[in-house]
């Protein structure tokens, strides 16, 4: 007979419901949130009847958080970190089939050899193919057209290229996201290399995109010189 797991604490769904919500998680460690209201916003979202429980749990987590400044650690990373940028880039869609992959050996080596750049990533439906446009057809010769899902041109990649401490430190990368989300901006494609974290936009939203990853370098420099003086 299976044995039924035990219900998830009320300590356990707060700290849940905290870590899935970043803003609230940096407030909270920031000492910059009101416990009463919080407990009254995850009551209402979870369903947990408990006030004072929940309000508990809220400031024994905040202690936790406030022993660890996780917002000090992403600033550190992001004002040592630089853009780059590469226009007249298209992503090439294709079935995921390990006859795909094998077809691609040929254009790896080649591009290896002329020192081009193509990322490759394999989901769970499908394999995106992220090139130079000039690239294109070859890619698509290559993968076969009966292997082609969708091809999408007119886009530019924009690479935030950070130290390597960025392999070792969580955040950065909501950080950028939840910047270019509240931007209005549409990411067409995005992907992590080592230390690269690459976004993939329309070519109208480059100027824009570039504008708003600027501003979260910009504004972590000018926080870790203040830190400085």
């Amino acid at each position: 007979m299976k044995k039924e797991s035990p219900k998830e604490s009320i300590a356990e769904k707060t700290r849940t419901y905290i870590d899935s919500h970043p803003s609230i998680k940096d407030c909270i460690a920031r000492d910059l949130i009101n416990f009463s209201s919080l407990a009254r916003l995850i009551m209402k979202d979870t369903g947990i009847k408990n006030e004072e429980a929940v309000m508990i749990a809220c400031r024994r987590y905040a202690m936790r958080l406030g022993k660890h400044d996780h917002e000090s650690e992403i600033l550190k990373v992001l004002s040592s970190s630089r853009l780059e940028v590469k226009t007249k880039i298209c992503i090439v869609t294709a079935k995921n089939d390990w006859t795909v992959l094998h077809r691609l050996e040929t254009v790896f080596r080649k591009l290896i050899n002329e020192k081009a750049i193509m990322q490759v990533i394999q989901g769970a439906q499908a394999i995106t193919i992220i090139a130079d446009e000039k690239l294109k057809g070859e890619v698509v010769d290559a993968v076969g057209k009966e292997n082609v899902l969708k091809v999408r041109q007119d886009l530019v990649e924009i690479s935030v290229k950070s130290p390597e401490v960025i392999v070792d430190t969580s955040g950065v990368y909501a950080t950028l996201v939840s910047s270019l989300a509240e931007g209005g901006l549409n990411i067409v494609e995005t992907a992590s290399c080592y230390t690269d974290t690459i976004f993939i936009v329309n070519e109208e939203d480059m100027i824009e995109a570039y504008s708003i990853l600027s501003k979260c370098i910009e504004s972590a420099e000018d926080v870790q010189e203040k830190e400085e003086e």
